[in-house]
């Protein structure tokens, strides 16, 4: 099976060497690309595993690549930001970035960011195999990401139906804030648990028929979140 192909995106070279030894160590192909239309360029002709993907790029800003990139598919995506960046960093992964790594950075962490990230995207392509599940005037389909409500499709951001996924296919079992980060972001440490809250307040605004007192995603005070089939 040919290694997974890793496209990174950084106006430094310095980053951009030490990322690529590290992840050609680790055992990855890799592309580079020192600014954000060189990205793109790439990114029209190939289809990397995942991208490293810096915040402050000269020309094409990262957000921006996010949107290009979540607007066509789900390729993972890693994001490099300095660490007064983050107003930048949290919309990153309201866009749908998987990860971040606050520079200055260890390789070896990003190297193992890189892994934990393929490994649930895999994992989310395994998804695709399970049929859709339907409650009540709700149905969620894992293989094509579509949720409908009473026959209607609803806009979700990758992670909000990541969310819905993971509490649906758990019906009644009750998660905590941190468990969810863990499930959908794959970290716990790395990003407010107030995320999770956030999340939970879109989907019920885009399923439930009243937000303020939800069919479907229950709060467990004191605990944390439910489905309620």
């Amino acid at each position: 099976m040919d290694e997974p192909t890793v496209l990174v995106v950084d106006d430094e070279p310095t980053v951009t060497e030490v990322v690529s030894l590290y992840l050609k160590r680790a055992g990855y192909d890799v592309v580079v690309a020192d600014d954000g239309e060189a990205a793109l360029e790439i990114l029209e002709q190939q289809s990397p595993d995942l991208v490293v993907l810096d915040l402050i790029l000269p020309d094409v800003g990262g957000l921006e690549i996010t949107r290009w990139l979540r607007a066509r598919g789900d390729i993972p995506i890693i994001m490099l930001t300095a660490r007064r960046d983050e107003t930048d960093r949290v919309l990153g992964l309201e866009l749908g970035a998987d990860d971040y790594v606050v520079k200055p950075f260890s390789p070896q962490e990003l190297v193992s960011r890189v892994k934990a990230v393929l490994r649930r995207t895999y994992g989310r392509s395994a998804a695709k195999s399970q049929e859709p599940l339907e409650v009540a005037n709700l149905r969620i389909d894992p293989q094509t990401r579509v949720v409908e409500l009473d026959g209607e499709e609803v806009s979700l951001t990758a992670k909000e139906f990541d969310l819905l996924w993971e509490l649906a296919r758990h019906p009644r079992r009750v998660f905590n804030r941190d468990q969810l980060l863990e499930l959908v972001w794959g970290m716990s440490e790395y990003i407010d648990p107030s995320t999770v809250t956030v999340h939970v307040h879109r989907l019920r605004e885009k399923i439930e028929a009243e937000p303020s007192a939800p069919r479907y995603i229950q709060t467990v005070w004191g605990v944390g979140y439910k489905f309620e089939p």
